[in-house]
């Protein structure tokens, strides 16, 4: 029989049979090890316990303790298990796909009743039975003829479609829970017993098509939760529960930021109050762009087709375009134009109107670009996912030995903008080539090697995606951390030498011939609309004073002081800062409690004492004291809170 060498984390090597399996490598190292291993990465895959071994490889074996590989197996297999109560609970109901998501999984059932919140306790409960029965879970790997006699056997049709999609010479794994059988790629846990069963929870069900195609049966979703540990559940579920305090529609709606409605789906009605939250943060930015270097160009919103052509877009991302269809004069037939759902093409052209040398670069080139992309209705949320957004959209034309000190140049820039918007948390990840790619590996080891560099140099570390870069070249991607946890990805920075090479783009160079420029796009914020949401949410609606929409409302405590009130809002206004009046016949516990709900930074109360003393009661968000200061002090230190603090 032949051996194979399998290199462990510590530098050992030993050598076994061909066709080993990965838990029997656990268990020749140790049985305490075989007993608490749940998997093992294999040259970096993630690997099925019961997978054979076949050629030389690195291992490492894998066990509760390794949060990644943990919790992707815990949620994996709870989908499974889930299916197969419910499928106990109800023999008639058919299974479909249920794969791992964010901080839990989801399953799609085709049931003729509705489920019903009893329904998922239920569920849950027969779920904890499995789980300590501590069942084994087993694979084997069938022919599509076994695979597709089996489903249409125990009438599951979903499944035979799913097999018929998988391309021919792929294995069909099958994985059994038990006596209960699944088609799916694995890996999985090596029995039920190793999912903690006081560490998940359903906690919702929705509509969703079949394979997300609205001319397909609508199936019921369940979803569900799971951590490594019961802390760690309710720590997510507090986490949720204060998520749901500030979720972006309920405070747009409190602050009267937004609305959204059915005849512009995905798309955005901006209010008095949200418009200046954007301006605000359009005007920061592009001081910020202009201080760094960047030009500021604008770029036509409806495009012609041959240039979406040229650029690939056509081909690629048509799908996600708004078609936009003109009888032009004199034509034969339609003229077929698009929406842009990028900028980038468009700043190539700007870029080959009149000569460049390689003196010009780099060209920072920024757009406050509005982009509009198709997105499916079920998958539009708030002002987080829409259909109509602007990005903080730039482009960067180089040299190639230049992409790393632009990139570094780029990280500190995107670190002082998310210090100034409150975000200190944040980590890069770094996408390397794929295995579909173009270009030589020469210029892939420079251009990662340079991204790698750029963001050492800048004083971060990074987190390698390997394989997760886009077809021309790798990325930075940058992922902020709000204050209650959740992560967001927002800047991002690509390497991109196939755009200009498509459109024709080239320089002068020192040898007087043409070369091509390298084109890094690149986003701080990403869109204003999903960053405004992020923001609203992290801060809880409690913006800072700079970014607030209304900073003070002066509001009377007696109608005698509707005056000074009035005085006080204009010496504000006089200032700079943006301040209303409330001189309504209301009682002052009313209005500043509407305020408050409004979050307004702060409240000035005016009653008579106020007016003879020339003072003002100060009442700041979410604190219930006041304190009384002299007019003159306050308006000069708010004015200060109130700088943006690019220009503090």
């Amino acid at each position: 029989m032949s051996q194979i060498s399998l290199h462990f984390p510590d530098g050992a090597k030993r050598d076994y049979p061909a066709g080993v399996t990965a838990a029997e490598v656990a268990a020749s190292i140790s049985p305490s090890l075989a007993k608490a291993a749940i998997s093992a990465q294999l040259d970096g895959a993630h690997w099925d316990l019961q997978w054979p071994i076949k050629r030389d490889a690195r291992i490492s074996i894998n066990t509760m303790k390794d949060p990644v590989p943990a919790l992707e197996l815990i949620r994996h297999d709870l989908a499974h298990i889930m299916a197969r109560a419910v499928q106990e609970i109800w023999p008639d109901v058919k299974v479909t796909i249920g794969p791992v998501r964010d901080a839990g999984w989801f399953y799609d059932f085709d049931r003729a009743e509705p489920f019903t919140p009893e329904d998922l306790g239920q569920i849950e409960a027969r779920m904890k039975q499995i789980i300590n029965a501590r069942e084994p879970v087993r694979t084997e790997v069938w022919s599509r003829e076994d695979a597709i006699a089996h489903y249409e056997k125990s009438n599951e049709p979903y499944k035979v479609e799913l097999v018929n999609r998988i391309p021919e010479g792929e294995d069909l794994r099958m994985y059994w829970h038990g006596n209960w059988q699944d088609l799916c790629r694995g890996p999985h846990l090596q029995h039920t017993g190793q999912v903690p069963a006081d560490a998940f929870k359903l906690t919702h069900v929705a509509g969703a098509y079949w394979l997300g195609d609205s001319t397909r049966p609508m199936l019921q979703r369940i979803y569900g939760i799971a951590f490594r540990t019961r802390d760690d559940l309710k720590a997510h579920m507090t986490m949720l529960e204060e998520a749901a305090k500030r979720d972006h529609r309920k405070l747009g709606r409190e602050m009267d930021l937004f609305h959204m409605q059915e005849e512009a789906p995905g798309q955005v009605f901006w209010h008095p109050n949200g418009w200046t939250i954007y301006t605000t943060l359009q005007d920061y930015m592009r001081r910020r762009q202009r201080a760094d270097g960047y030009v500021e160009v604008n770029t036509p919103q409806v495009v012609n087709r041959k240039l979406w052509e040229a650029s690939g877009h056509w081909e690629n991302y048509r799908e996600n375009m708004f078609i936009v269809e003109v009888d032009e004069e004199g034509a034969r037939e339609k003229v077929i134009n698009a929406l842009k759902p990028m900028n980038c093409p468009c700043h190539v052209q700007i870029f080959n109107v009149g000569l460049k040398s390689y003196r010009d670069l780099p060209l920072r080139m920024a757009e406050f670009g509005s982009c509009a992309r198709y997105e499916p209705s079920g998958a539009l949320h708030g002002i987080m996912r829409v259909r109509g957004f602007t990005q903080d959209d730039a482009h960067i034309f180089c040299m190639e030995d230049q992409i790393e000190a632009e990139t570094k140049k780029f990280i500190e820039f995107l670190s002082a903008v998310y210090a100034d918007l409150g975000f200190d948390k944040w980590r890069i990840k770094l996408s390397t080539r794929p295995e579909k790619r173009i270009g030589t590996e020469e210029s892939w080891d420079h251009a990662e090697a340079a991204l790698a560099n750029a963001v050492t140099a800048a004083g971060h570390e990074y987190e390698i995606f390997e394989g997760e870069g886009a077809f021309y070249g790798p990325k930075l991607e940058f992922v902020l951390t709000d204050a209650i946890g959740r992560d967001w990805q927002c800047g991002t920075l690509q390497v991109d030498p196939n755009l200009p090479e498509r459109l024709d783009a080239n320089y002068i160079g020192p040898d007087g011939a043409k070369h091509r420029p390298v084109m890094l796009h690149r986003a701080c914020l990403g869109s204003f609309e999903r960053f405004i949401g992020i923001l609203i949410e992290s801060h809880a609606g409690k913006l800072p004073l700079w970014l607030a929409p209304r900073q003070v409302v002066v509001a009377s405590i007696t109608s005698e002081a509707d005056d000074y009130v009035e005085e006080v809002a204009a010496t504000l206004i006089a200032a700079g800062i943006r301040a209303e009046c409330d001189t309504r016949n209301e009682k002052i516990n009313y209005k500043v409690r509407e305020h408050s709900l409004g979050k307004v930074p702060y409240i000035f109360a005016i009653g008579a004492k106020e007016v003879e003393t020339r003072t003002v009661s100060v009442r700041r968000l979410g604190d219930t004291r006041t304190e009384t200061v002299a007019l003159d002090a306050i308006v000069a230190a708010l004015k200060a809170e109130a700088t943006p603090p690019d220009l503090r």
